[in-house]
């Protein structure tokens, strides 16, 4: 791996457009979606000179810039000997895709973690500074919005596994793919910073629950199904403590609420409810029916999305489950499937505008686990995807091979992944 320390230097002030620099902060800590980026803008050297930052390192050897505007870069060391693996196109350039591939899902990872540990420290603020995690929500609310408004298309991609603990996967979970719904609903900024804020609190009121009532277990009584369903209302309350607007109070207030009337607490139908509570709603029970209590009972995503297409159809937006099933693709990351030559795969990764083919991870015998490729589908005409299928139902070698999750955790990045060997924070 290239040892971006090395990379010169430089003042902000002396920053041009073409540079490619690179941003040693936490992920949350700029709004730009990746920290290591070529300069496009004088608008982004001005984000720059606000962040207050005096120096940055940047590569010259990846900057677009004239040549007479370019300094000399230090001489590169005295490459190793080449070997025979070197001289060999085919090997070089698989090593070359996956360490590509493997520094995108690692960069993906540490955003992840980044982003749960903001989410579980504003938790744990709740009871004592309600106020300022308040403030830390819309701002963990925005550093993800800031992320994913980019121009150009994202992947939603699997994780190995989720992070954190389960009521922090589970409300990150729900956090993103609500925002990412109303990205490609075409919600305004306004709207998706209530809708993410919203989504990280939804389920805020259970702080005030035992833990025995936290989760909904189907061996419950009348009496505990109606002790659980009390964090909507308790989480009410606690959102108006911490002065949280309308829309994200709203989403708190409704996200157990059905399109048909049927849910809790005021069985409200879809034209009473605010369209991003009718969002998370939606979002909140595919990952439910994913990551659920016990893991016996998890749903493969593609037996999540076909269960709410078949049996919730009257429980949600019409419009919008649809839209969400077009999103997540027919096959959501995290299914494993038999593809059209026969051989197992995992999916890891759809593109949320162009889901009918998504990116696999093929069970090939002949290649070690830790140095298969993830294929693009859309880019293999004669390569489909001939069915789902239950973890259980593949081969025990492509069972130990995919290895499907666990836990679902799911992020997100721009189409075009990061530069090879130059994975930023």
């Amino acid at each position: 791996m290239k040892d971006k320390s090395a990379d010169p230097l430089i003042d902000v002030s002396q920053l041009k457009v073409g540079m490619f620099i690179h941003l040693d902060l936490g992920w949350m800590s700029h709004p730009f979606p990746l920290s290591s980026f070529k300069l496009s803008s004088d608008e982004q050297l001005l984000i720059l000179r606000r962040l207050g930052l005096k120096q940055v390192r940047w590569s010259p050897s990846r900057s677009d810039l004239p040549l007479e505007a370019t300094p000399m870069p230090p001489p590169p060391p005295q490459a190793p000997a080449a070997t025979a693996a070197d001289a060999d196109p085919e090997k070089a350039l698989h090593r070359q895709l996956l360490a590509q591939q493997r520094d995108a899902l690692l960069l993906c990872e540490r955003q992840y973690g980044e982003a749960s540990t903001a989410l579980r420290d504003l938790m744990d603020l709740v009871p004592r500074e309600p106020v300022t995690a308040r403030d830390r929500s819309a701002a963990l609310s925005r550093a993800l919005l800031d992320k994913m408004l980019v121009e150009g298309d994202i992947n939603i991609r699997l994780l190995n596994e989720g992070a954190g603990d389960r009521s922090t996967a589970h409300a990150l979970n729900v956090a993103i793919i609500s925002m990412l719904l109303g990205r490609a609903f075409g919600l305004g900024h306004d709207e998706l910073m209530d809708l993410g804020q919203g989504a990280l609190l939804h389920d805020v009121g259970k702080l005030e629950l035992t833990p025995r009532f936290r989760h909904r277990d189907d061996s419950f009584t009348g009496a505990e199904v109606q002790a659980y369903q009390q964090h909507v209302a308790k989480g009410v309350v606690l959102a108006q403590k911490m002065g949280v607007s309308a829309g994200p109070l709203l989403i708190i207030a409704q996200h157990h609420e059905h399109a048909d009337g049927t849910g809790f607490p005021q069985h409200l139908n879809a034209d009473r409810m605010s369209i991003l509570a009718r969002i998370v709603a939606l979002v909140n029970r595919f990952d439910g029916l994913c990551n659920p209590l016990i893991a016996a009972k998890a749903m493969t995503p593609h037996e999540a999305l076909s269960l709410m297409f078949a049996q919730g159809r009257s429980r949600f937006d019409a419009t919008m489950l649809n839209a969400f099933i077009r999103m997540m693709g027919v096959y959501p990351p995290g299914s494993a499937v038999q593809l059209t030559d026969d051989r197992y795969a995992l999916v890891v990764a759809v593109n949320s505008s162009r889901p009918l083919k998504p990116r696999v991870m093929v069970h090939d015998p002949k290649v070690p686990r830790d140095e298969a490729l993830v294929f693009n589908l859309e880019e293999m005409p004669d390569l489909g995807i001939r069915r789902s299928l239950k973890p259980q139902q593949l081969p025990r070698a492509s069972m130990d091979y995919l290895s499907p999750r666990s836990r679902i955790a799911y992020f997100f990045e721009p189409v075009t992944p990061p530069q090879p060997r130059e994975l930023a924070a």
